[in-house]
């Protein structure tokens, strides 16, 4: 008597991954989240320069580029979303974020001083004290329209994702920010390329949801890049208006230049990478491209900037070029 045919269960398919893992602008299709500026950013022009200037080309579907396009879509919600609630990219009850070895932030900091003030330690050449949201994005997105981002190497899979990345643009316009003496400093545009590299370790959940992201980098780098023969034009501005409008203000008079406090956040926050941060130690020196005598050792705190709400920086200069680790402090 012939064996009867085993009939074969089918195969259970692999759950879909999401989509912010799949597609780097997955998060700018979300019509029903509330937009910054109203609507969602326009990113074609960094992704058309990410595209003709990367260094790597990742596999499709491989851990570097998930973790890249997962990076991608974090860096759009931190720098346009205005409610947490929309964020996808997180796992909001968990999520931390430092630089440099820096005490956690939230999630709520972040959007209350911006990208570039939470990770930006005040300095001759720009100063988180004297800067608010409006005027930290003109400082940077004017000099920089264009600011890519990719993933170099990732050394480690989930939960605890270490991985080396570069971020670059080039300087078309001026550099106007405020130093750490509420000085407004000019660094003439050179139109050379500002190419920035770090470290990150990031755990996430089994969503693949950001919960601590920690970062080492030397902020300083890009400075010197900016302007490299230094800092050639200082200049007292109103101390009576507030950062956004002073960054474009012709008013020149003396201002207030008595150190301001630092503040720190209160908020306790869980911290579960103190294993995975050792993963930095085997990646070699934390600051890639820079000469290790000058590089800055870890240890940059953080600040918010008095003025607690963010002033709106102009619609018109919401291209798509913020940036997820000057995301500099």
């Amino acid at each position: 008597m012939a064996a009867a045919d085993v009939q074969k269960q089918p195969a259970e398919p692999a759950p879909a991954l999401p989509d912010y893992l799949s597609d780097p602008n997955a998060v700018l299709k979300d019509s029903s989240a509330k937009w910054r500026y109203g609507r969602a950013p326009d990113y074609s022009k960094t992704r058309k320069m990410f595209e003709e200037t990367k260094s790597k080309s990742h596999e499709a579907g491989s851990l570097p580029e998930l973790v890249q396009n997962l990076v991608k879509n974090w860096e759009v919600e931190a720098s346009f979303k205005p409610e947490i609630q929309d964020w996808r990219t997180i796992d909001r009850e968990n999520y931390s974020f430092a630089i440099n070895g820096s005490d956690p932030q939230s999630a709520e900091h972040m959007l209350k001083v911006g990208t570039y003030n939470a990770i930006i330690s005040p300095n001759e050449y720009y100063s988180p004290e004297y800067s608010d949201f409006g005027s930290s994005h003109k400082t940077f997105k004017r000099m920089m329209p264009t600011f890519a981002w990719e993933v170099l190497e990732v050394y480690s899979g989930p939960p605890q994702v270490a991985f080396r990345w570069r971020h670059w643009g080039t300087m078309k316009s001026d550099y106007v920010g405020f130093n750490n003496k509420g000085e407004k400093v000019t660094a003439k545009a050179h139109g050379g390329l500002i190419d920035i590299q770090g470290v990150t370790v990031a755990t996430v959940n089994d969503k693949v949801q950001l919960q601590s992201v920690r970062t080492w980098f030397d902020p300083m780098d890009m400075f010197r890049q900016i302007a490299p023969d230094g800092v050639k034009k200082k200049e007292s501005v109103d101390k009576t208006l507030v950062p956004d409008e002073a960054i474009d203000s012709e008013r020149k008079v003396e201002i207030d230049q008595e150190t301001r406090p630092l503040q720190t956040s209160t908020t306790t926050l869980p911290d579960r990478t103190k294993d995975a941060e050792r993963l930095v130690q085997d990646t070699g020196r934390p600051f890639a491209g820079t000469d290790s005598k000058e590089a800055v050792a870890p240890g940059w705190s953080k600040v918010s900037h008095p003025n607690a709400e963010a002033s709106s920086a102009d619609a018109a200069e919401q291209s798509g070029s913020g940036c997820p680790f000057l995301h500099l402090q």
